[in-house]
């Protein structure tokens, strides 16, 4: 099965070299780029195979020696170090045998609101909406807040951001689900630990030519915008609220000063949730396992806790606890994210029989 695909993918290689250096594509920017993109993304994982097949001749040789009664000690610790490292190889070319998600590459939009605890939830939202932009700024991704909505003590009703970026979304996909926080509130006279959640919802970015939207299905609102923007973004009825009359979606933005712009932004945010339905749809263990981390809101259904008293931070679903809640809060994502990919990868490399 290796040998078949990666043989494959050399032959893909090379067609794509040829191609590269013809006249019809030399001429043609937007098809040149594509096929010098696709050959980057073949190129590292030939280089591994080409790697594993080289450490499998060399193997084979040692292996020969073994009847030199001379050469038999050196050739068997020849033999164990090689071993290991054909292990290594043959672990990483199966992963390359995992489908990528198409979606990975594209930016992504996240959606907070509060869930259980009242004002606490809502004050627990604004530091997700704040971790989330400090991660942005981490990466050198750029984000836009799309609609934000706040609530009367500090913290927010709703928020929905764009980050943009190549691979946003693969990278913060993770972060959809039922976020808990346990701390004493500000207002707490009694030192009470308190428990309160929110929601967070992650949608890659499309755009309307990627999803088919029957303008005859919409109903465009338009109004005065509050809260946050720009100098006198709240002086003219440029905020817009669309509906998709089919399915109930609502959305709204009002980050611009142009009534235009705020629709184009609506309706990229609408393609995107209406997209994410038909995703689930399409992959059933998706819509599953999205179902299981968005959730309700409920306290007894959660991805991660941040315990404020003892600067911990969980992700359930693997199981990671850092004591380092101050920097994660912070934007500081990286280690959990990494770790929620490669537990991902392991899980669908150990389905791949090779």
């Amino acid at each position: 099965m290796l040998k078949e695909h990666f043989e494959n993918m050399r032959a893909r290689y090379q067609e794509l070299l040829t191609a590269s250096a013809q006249p019809d594509t030399l001429k043609d920017i937007a098809l040149y780029q594509k096929t010098i993109m696709e050959m980057k993304e073949l190129e590292e994982p030939l280089a591994v195979w080409e790697k594993y097949k080289g450490i499998e001749d060399s193997l084979s040789q040692a292996k020969e020696l073994l009847s030199d009664p001379a050469m038999e000690e050196l050739a068997e610790e020849e033999i164990n170090t090689l071993s290991k490292e054909e292990e290594n190889l043959h672990k990483k070319l199966k992963e390359y045998l995992i489908p990528q998600d198409p979606d990975d590459k594209r930016n992504v939009i996240i959606e907070i609101r509060p869930g259980a605890g009242g004002d606490e939830a809502g004050l627990f939202a604004g530091i997700l909406l704040r971790m989330y932009t400090r991660y942005a700024d981490r990466k050198g991704f750029t984000v836009d807040i799309n609609a934000v909505t706040d609530n009367t003590v500090g913290g927010i009703k709703e928020a929905v951001l764009t980050i943009k970026g190549v691979g946003a979304f693969s990278r913060l996909k993770f972060e959809s689900g039922v976020h808990r926080v346990q701390r004493v509130p500000a207002t707490e006279s009694q030192g009470r630990i308190h428990t309160s959640t929110a929601t967070v919802a992650v949608l890659p970015e499309m755009d309307e030519v990627d999803v088919e939207i029957n303008q005859n299905d919409l109903r465009v609102d338009v109004y005065r915008s509050s809260g946050h923007g720009g100098q006198s973004v709240n002086t003219t009825d440029s905020a817009v609220r669309i509906t998709h009359l089919p399915t109930g979606l609502v959305v709204t933005c009002q980050n611009e000063k142009s009534q235009l712009k705020n629709k184009e932004t609506a309706l990229k945010v609408l393609a995107s949730r209406l997209y994410d339905i038909k995703r689930s749809e399409r992959d059933e263990k998706y819509a599953a396992q999205r179902r299981g981390q968005l959730g309700t809101g409920d306290r007894s259904e959660r991805i991660r806790t941040y315990n404020f008293p003892q600067g911990r931070v969980t992700d359930h679903r693997i199981n990671l606890t850092l004591y380092k809640i101050d920097d994660v809060t912070d934007g500081d994502l990286d280690e959990i994210i990494d770790a929620l990919t490669v537990a991902m990868r392991e899980e669908q490399a150990g389905t791949i029989n090779a």
